[in-house]
C-alpha cells in the first residue's frame, strides 16, 4: 500500500442539490474540479457532516462517489458512518467499489451519549480495512463528547494496518499539546490532520495538512495558512486568521455547529459556486438577515466570486 500524501488540504465539500431536493451531480462534479484544481488540494472527502452525507440514500452516497471519481485524479475519502461494525464495513466495501480511495471512519455515533466499550474502536477500524482496503482516518471528536478517544485507544487504533492519518478535533488544547507529540512519537508516518474549523491558528504548527469544511469556501486562503504553519510563521499564518476572522465567526462561531453546513452553501453561492443554497432536512435555512450576514462578511474578507472560467464542469 502507498500511503495517500495528505500533506495539504483536504476540503470536505457540501453536496449540493437540485431546487427540487434530488443530489445535483453537476453540479457536484463542478465543485470538485474547482477544488482539485488547486496545487495543494489532496484529498476531496465526502459523505460526511458538511456534505450531508447520513441525509443522503445509500445510492446516493455511492453515485456521489462514482461522480467524483470519475471527474478528478485526487484521492476521494468517503465518510463511513454505519452504526454497527459490521455495517460500516459493509458500507466501506461498497464506497470502494464505487471508486473511493480512502475512508474518514466516524465513531458509533450510539457512542456520542453512552460512550464505548474498551477495544470496541480498534475492533472497528480493522473490520473496514479487511473488508474493503481503504486507507483509514482516525476521527478523534471533540473531548466534550462520549466518542472521542482517549490516548491509549488512539495509539492502538495508529498503530494498525491501512490507517494513514487522523483528523483531529478535540478541542482541548491541553489534550492536544500532550497526545499529539505522543502520536509523533509513535507513529512517525501518521499524518496529523486539523479540523478545528471554527478556530484553526493554535493547532496550524503541529500538523501536515486540514481536513476541514472550511475548505469549500476559502481553499486559496486555507493553502495559504498551511504554508505559514508549516514555516512557523507565526505573523504570517495571524495575519491570514485575522482576514478569515469574519468569515469564520459568520459561518461557524453561530448557535449550532450544524448551522455551519448551511452557511457554507450560502458562501458558496455568493462565490458564484452554487446557483442556490438548497439543503436537507433536519437542517433549516438560517433566514435572509442570516445570509445577508455571511454575504458581507465573505465581502469584508475579501473572498470574492470564482472565476468562471475554473467552474467550467466538462
Amino acid at each position: 500500500m502507498t500511503p495517500m500524501d495528505l500533506r495539504g488540504l483536504s476540503p470536505a465539500p457540501v453536496t449540493a442539490f437540485k431546487r427540487n431536493g434530488d443530489v445535483d451531480f453537476d453540479a457536484n462534479v463542478r465543485i470538485a474540479k474547482w477544488l482539485a484544481s488547486f496545487d495543494d488540494v489532496k484529498s476531496l472527502v465526502i459523505l460526511g457532516h458538511a456534505g450531508e452525507g447520513t441525509y443522503l440514500t445509500e445510492d446516493e452516497r455511492l453515485d456521489l462517489i462514482r461522480a467524483y471519481a470519475d471527474a478528478v485524479d485526487i484521492p476521494i475519502i468517503a465518510g463511513i458512518t454505519g452504526e454497527g461494525t459490521k455495517v460500516a464495513a459493509m458500507e466501506a466495501r461498497k464506497c470502494k467499489d464505487a471508486g473511493a480511495t480512502g475512508a474518514l471512519v466516524y465513531p458509533n455515533h450510539g457512542w456520542l451519549r453512552f460512550g464505548f466499550q474498551k477495544g470496541a474502536p480498534q475492533d472497528r477500524y480493522k473490520a473496514i480495512w479487511e473488508a474493503s482496503g481503504l486507507q483509514e482516518i482516525l476521527f478523534q471528536y471533540p473531548d466534550a463528547t462520549k466518542a472521542n478517544y482517549d490516548l491509549e485507544t488512539q495509539l492502538e487504533i495508529a498503530a494498525q494496518e491501512g490507517v494513514v492519518a487522523t483528523k483531529n478535533g478535540v478541542r482541548n488544547m491541553k489534550r492536544w499539546y500532550v497526545e499529539i507529540p505522543e502520536l509523533r512519537r509513535s507513529q512517525p508516518d501518521l499524518q496529523i490532520l486539523s479540523c478545528h474549523d471554527e478556530w484553526l491558528l493554535p493547532t496550524m504548527f503541529d500538523v501536515d495538512g486540514l481536513l476541514v469544511g472550511y475548505g469549500n469556501v476559502a481553499p486559496e486562503l486555507l493553502i495559504d495558512l498551511i504554508h505559514a504553519g508549516k514555516a512557523q510563521d507565526y505573523p504570517t499564518a495571524r495575519q491570514i486568521f485575522e482576514k478569515l476572522l469574519p468569515v469564520t465567526r459568520a459561518v461557524y462561531h453561530r448557535g449550532s455547529h450544524m448551522e455551519g453546513t448551511v452557511a457554507l452553501k450560502i458562501g458558496l453561492r455568493h462565490r458564484g459556486v452554487l446557483d442556490h443554497a438548497t439543503i436537507r432536512e433536519p437542517l433549516k435555512d438560517l433566514g435572509e438577515a442570516a445570509e445577508r450576514e455571511i454575504e458581507a462578511a465573505f465581502d469584508a474578507a475579501g473572498i470574492g466570486r470564482v472565476d468562471a472560467g475554473l467552474l467550467a464542469a466538462e
